[in-house]
């Protein structure tokens, strides 16, 4: 018989600590809310059959037997040392409130316009199921490691930001589309290079990515269902300002914590940079123009985001008096503020002339 001092001292061991949700900022991920009566009201004629066959997809879910859990998640997070536990688990959490908001959004956009817009809804309420999957799967790989994101308080109490609908359609569209490069470059990566697989939850990335592609290719036909959202030198506008907006923070954020990438044997630099450019080269499928990511311009100035965040951090970190690091602060928000608009106003490239890349 085991001694009740041993059975209480395994319970105190197995148990899970609920998660302080890491405090907003620019990089972290958002929750959205938009228009639903303008999403409700739209005419998906232009292009519904396309958007028919991408619901089709959704309904046969061919993901439904996949996220299932096995023994080699028995006992994997006990071998990572200390310093990777750390940049693992901020991965986990910062991918898992990713999934959970699109989940969020998706669940009330079904809710809201199933009886004006039952096509858009359905295709709403499949891609809800995918990452509530996503999310659940991620959460439960942070309770390997003895903490988990109490979902139900983030939704209640985290900040909502209200976008257009159209707006909507470019943040998901890219968001979408940067994790299915982000899932497929990590998944080739390590089935090359199998030492470097620190956790099993990677065995799920090709199927994975796969769902991220499919929900890519739903805001994909529904931006060309409402044409006005890529044409037009007002959209060609917008589809600059959510490239950039994407890759930047992308850019700063995985910097930031290359510890993460270094642990899975990459570089974060040069693992961004293939994720930007395929992105990229997928944008212009739909988007009328995409951003010249080739030029060395553009990386030196994300470079400069990059030093201009590391000394807004260590600012915040310092223990100077609030006014003192207000102004510490100031001239790397307006050094950033430069950079930015530096970037927004390099010459595009029209979709029309973009060459993909050789490979």
């Amino acid at each position: 018989m085991v001694p009740p001092t041993a059975v209480a001292q395994q319970a105190e061991a197995n148990a899970v600590a609920t998660k302080d949700p890491v405090k907003d900022t620019i990089l972290t991920p958002r929750f959205y809310t938009t228009d639903f009566e303008a999403m409700a009201s739209m005419d998906l004629r232009p292009n519904e059959a396309e958007l028919e066959a991408i619901c089709e997809e959704f309904r046969k879910d061919y993901n439904r037997h996949h996220f299932v859990r096995n023994e080699e998640f028995e006992g994997a997070a006990d071998k990572l040392d200390p310093e990777t536990r750390k940049v693992f688990i901020e991965f986990l959490e910062q991918s898992c409130t990713s999934e959970f908001s699109g989940f969020l959004l998706y669940k009330e956009l079904s809710r809201r316009i199933k009886q004006k817009n039952p096509l858009l809804a359905e295709c709403f309420a499949h891609m809800a199921r995918d990452e509530a999957r996503h999310a659940g799967f991620l959460n439960k790989s942070m309770s390997d490691f003895g903490v988990q994101l109490d979902l139900g308080f983030l939704t209640a109490n985290k900040k909502y930001t209200f976008f257009k609908p159209k707006f909507i359609f470019y943040a998901t569209y890219l968001s979408e589309k940067i994790g299915y490069w982000r899932y497929i470059a990590i998944y080739r990566h390590l089935e090359k290079n199998p030492d470097s697989k620190i956790f099993p939850i990677f065995n799920f990335f090709e199927n994975w990515c796969q769902d991220e592609n499919r929900h890519g290719d739903f805001f994909d036909a529904l931006m060309k269902a409402q044409p006005d959202t890529v044409r037009g030198p007002i959209a060609k506008l917008w589809c600059r300002f959510f490239l950039l907006a994407v890759f930047a923070t992308m850019y700063v954020r995985d910097v930031a914590r290359k510890e993460f990438y270094e642990s899975l044997g990459l570089d974060a630099r040069d693992y961004d940079r293939m994720v930007i450019d395929k992105t990229n080269e997928t944008s212009a499928r739909v988007f009328p123009v995409v951003l010249d990511v080739r030029n060395q311009k553009f990386w030196d100035r994300l470079e400069g985001l990059v030093s201009h965040n590391a000394a807004l951090s260590a600012a915040d970190a310092s223990d100077a008096p609030a006014p003192l690091r207000l102004a510490k602060k100031l001239p790397h928000w307006l050094a950033n503020v430069s950079l930015m608009a530096k970037l927004f106003l390099m010459a595009p490239i029209p979709s029309e002339r973009f060459q993909p890349a050789v490979r």
